[in-house]
């Protein structure tokens, strides 16, 4: 787990509405896909898809104002399943 990153979003009705980039062990990864998204007891969270079929779970706390970012391990088909 990693905290205190940079993510970067479209904030159109509100904030965050979808992720588009994160920075995730110095490096700038653009998401490319939305697979999931959900609402936790303090914020919204995300399952996200980058460049080489990376994927990572990241949940915003909106009390600390402060992004959580996890990669996930695991196959697409295994990820959908522990969904």
């Amino acid at each position: 787990m990693v905290k205190g990153v940079v993510v970067e979003c479209y904030a159109g009705i509100c904030y965050p509405e979808r992720p588009r980039a994160f920075v995730w062990e110095e490096e700038r990864v653009e998401v490319e896909e939305i697979e999931r998204r959900w609402r936790t007891p303090s914020g919204p969270a995300f399952r996200v898809r980058a460049a080489g079929g990376r994927r990572f779970t990241l949940t915003y706390d909106e009390a600390a104002d402060a992004w959580d970012v996890r990669p996930v391990q695991g196959t697409p088909e295994e990820v959908k399943w522990r969904s």
